[in-house]
């Protein structure tokens, strides 16, 4: 079966991010990859884009969480637009409130995680990088 893999922009703190999501998370990047290390005589990087991240994957379970940095020659990525959500389906309560807690530290709490009126344990907020993220815990859910 396909499996899903969210990818997320960064302006420039995508390593600052995902160390955060691995402190959460736990784990190991499975990929970094630097423009730096992909310049070439076809494909030239200035000092300042060096160092930024074009790919980086953390896994997660099953799946991957995966994000660059957009070079500025692409414009900046609109931090307070309305991006999709990333949804992350606990095993338990206990974890639930782990991941929230966690990853929702030094950010926008849109709706605080408690049981929901359809009959899940659920939360949504937006983290210090302002990623969108709902953490959701269904004892009746066997995914």
């Amino acid at each position: 079966m396909a499996s899903i893999n969210p990818h997320i922009n960064f302006n420039g703190n995508a390593e600052e991010a995902f160390n955060f999501y691995k402190s959460v998370f736990g784990g190991e990047f499975a990929k970094i990859t630097r423009f730096k290390d992909l310049a070439n005589d076809d494909f030239q990087v200035s000092e300042q884009e060096a160092n930024k991240i074009m790919h980086i994957a953390l896994p997660i379970g099953k799946n991957m969480l995966m994000a660059n940095d957009v070079p500025e020659f692409m414009g900046r990525t609109n931090e307070n637009e309305n991006r999709s959500k990333i949804v992350i389906t606990a095993e338990s309560k206990e974890e639930a409130d782990k991941l929230f807690n966690g990853l929702s530290a030094g950010g926008q709490i849109e709706m605080p995680i408690s049981d929901s009126p359809w009959g899940s344990y659920f939360g949504m907020f937006r983290d210090k990088y302002g990623i969108e993220w709902m953490v959701d815990f269904d004892s009746n859910y066997k995914g």
